[in-house]
């Protein structure tokens, strides 16, 4: 919550001396509401304030989705193969809203999309837990439980990769932790939480065991998961999940600060 003569000050060219002087003289509406209190408190992510019924729109302001991306769409504008995009099924106002890293044809799951670069860039290079559902060929084996503990470095990481991916060497941090629910000769099935989202990086570190991923579905991204969220459709985030994103963004700016980035 911020003071309403603060939130018009902070968010476009009045003073605080002006824009106190603007709601006092009733030109304010929050929420379609006459404010005359430069001491009302708004919800800086809610509130709809208009200044002599013009939009005061905060230039931080952004929005973030999540999508239930099905098996068999691609996470890119276009493919030159024709196969199905993301794009194919979202809605034409997100046509513009950038993918919080990849996941790969054959992997469902949550997929966060936001309209705001920066906040794409530090999620997708953030060390956030992820949280995947996979089931492999053959059993969990304890090499595979040692590797998943301590980490794992490849020279040769290609299997599980693409064909035509120029990755070729691989280190596998450790896992943040793990969870076995079946583990049989025919198939298992296993949690797995990743710090990390590198290419094909699941697929390529079961391969290297020799155990082909079946399935993979990424169950929740940090604090956000899908909550029912049906296959192939988009949800806002919840208030709780947007002041969760909104306090990593302040420790973000806040070490971009101590660097001395922008």
């Amino acid at each position: 919550m911020m003071r309403l003569n603060k939130y018009i000050a902070h968010h476009s060219s009045y003073s605080r001396r002006e824009a106190d002087a603007a709601i006092q003289a009733g030109y304010v509406r929050v929420n379609g509401e006459i404010q005359d209190n430069p001491a009302t408190q708004v919800d800086e992510k809610e509130a709809v304030v208009y200044v002599s019924g013009k939009q005061i729109t905060p230039s931080d302001k952004y929005t973030v989705i999540v999508y239930n991306k099905p098996k068999g769409e691609l996470v890119t504008k276009s493919d030159p193969k024709g196969r199905r995009t993301i794009y194919d099924t979202l809605e034409k106002k997100y046509k513009h809203f950038i993918p919080v890293g990849r996941l790969d044809y054959a992997t469902e799951g949550v997929l966060l999309l936001t309209d705001a670069s920066k906040i794409a860039t530090a999620l997708m290079t953030s060390n956030l837990e992820r949280i995947y559902k996979v089931k492999i060929k053959g059993e969990v084996t304890p090499v595979m439980e040692e590797a998943m503990l301590n980490g794992l470095e490849l020279s040769d990481a290609t299997a599980g990769g693409h064909s035509h991916s120029t990755v070729t060497s691989m280190t596998f941090a450790p896992f943040l932790g793990y969870k076995i629910h079946k583990s049989e000769h025919n198939y298992s099935v296993l949690k797995i939480a990743l710090s990390e989202g590198q290419n094909r990086e699941i697929r390529r570190f079961f391969a290297h065991f020799g155990a082909e991923v079946a399935d993979l579905k990424r169950v929740s991204f940090a604090e956000i998961e899908l909550n029912n969220l049906p296959t192939g459709k988009a949800r806002f985030l919840t208030r709780s999940e947007y002041s969760a994103l909104f306090t990593f963004m302040k420790a973000e700016n806040k070490k971009a600060k101590e660097r001395g980035e922008k």
